[in-house]
């Protein structure tokens, strides 16, 4: 039996996305396409997931949407999954930018691909995830290009910034969401879910067994973070290494610059404090760590039987660039809702109500 609704998944990254509306749809929802270009976040997609399947039985995931070969693989869907990488829209302005012109509107960057897809197959519903400085990048105008290009190719669009920390995970980390719906479905309103679950504390994703010596800081290493973080408080910055209180939530990890730093914990259970790779000094008696993937994967909602198979670099890169499962889930119940309920929303929202 034939699921209900077929969706395709770009720039998949590890199945974030995926894993949310397959939450949500249940059997109601097949992945008939997966698209992602960085053989590593192939890997443990291709790990977690097992269809389309592949010759040897794996997730068939092809690489490069820009090339035509790609695209003509895609067949007939009704739901576009598409996390595109904010990366492109940071070097608008630059020695990059929007400088491919498409449809009157729609210039360079992979969101171009996306449009172009979406315009040929014409999915009942478009949804894309993003950083929430898009919507103010390049004073309100690439922003702007996007939900213009949508609407010309006959969507009526809808967005909403979402904390994942009301969603049942302990992060703060501010996202823009965009549902789109055909314009033929006469869907004139989303409701975006409310909270959820607020009530989540970092003490709820630590580790059950005591981690390895590996995460936690030498006492050399923790004292450069020390005297780093005081210059910069000095000089009146806030920038710095962060240890957090396991009673509250994490700061939005990411995969640069001081993201594990950042989320730093207090973990008094270590016992055996033999350094198991090359360090300065010793391992600090503050029992300061990093958090662990695995850690990481909680935070974004991942579940425990989400296979990790890489190396912990590998790993921390791809949880950061990721999405909160727990958010996609609640928003893909109420995209379902709508789809089987369009005559509720064929009235936008008027007065203090609107968007």
């Amino acid at each position: 039996m034939s699921a209900k609704y077929r969706s395709i998944d770009l720039f998949a990254g590890i199945g974030g996305i995926r894993l949310g509306f397959e939450r949500a749809f249940g059997d109601e929802i097949s992945t008939d396409f997966v698209s992602e270009w960085d053989e590593f976040a192939q890997k443990t997609y291709k790990a977690n997931f097992t269809t389309p399947a592949d010759e040897d039985g794996t997730a068939k995931v092809y690489g490069d949407i820009t090339l035509d070969e790609t695209k003509d693989a895609i067949p007939e869907f009704d739901i576009c999954l598409a996390g595109f990488p904010c990366q492109a829209f940071s070097m608008a302005g630059r020695h990059m930018g929007f400088n491919d012109d498409y449809k009157g509107i729609c210039r360079g960057t992979l969101f171009k691909d996306v449009a172009e897809i979406c315009e040929k197959h014409k999915p009942k519903v478009i949804f894309c995830e993003n950083v929430k400085g898009l919507t103010i990048h390049d004073k309100g105008k690439t922003f702007d290009i996007i939900t213009k290009t949508f609407e010309k190719i006959g969507y009526d669009v809808f967005f909403q910034i979402l904390n994942s920390k009301d969603y049942g995970v302990p992060q703060n980390r501010e996202r823009i969401y965009i549902v789109c719906f055909r314009n033929d479905l006469n869907i004139k309103r989303f409701d975006f879910p409310g909270p959820t679950d607020s009530t989540r504390c970092i003490d709820d994703i630590v580790e059950e067994n005591p981690v390895s010596v590996k995460y936690y800081l030498s006492d050399v290493y923790l004292d450069t973070l020390k005297k780093h973080r005081a210059r910069h408080e000095a000089a009146g910055h806030g920038f710095g290494y962060e240890v957090k209180d396991r009673k509250g939530v994490s700061s939005a990890i990411v995969c640069g610059g001081m993201g594990r730093e950042r989320n730093l914990i207090v973990d008094d259970r270590l016992t055996d404090f033999t350094p198991v790779t090359h360090i300065k000094g010793e391992v600090n008696r503050e029992g300061i760590r990093k958090m662990t993937p695995r850690e990481w994967a909680r935070l974004q909602g991942f579940p425990d039987d989400y296979k990790l198979v890489l190396a912990d670099t590998h790993l921390y890169k791809q949880f950061g660039n990721s999405v909160t499962v727990n958010v996609i889930e609640a928003i893909a119940k109420q995209i379902k809702y709508e789809l089987e309920h369009p005559e509720e929303f064929s009235k936008p929202k008027e007065g203090l109500d609107a968007y």
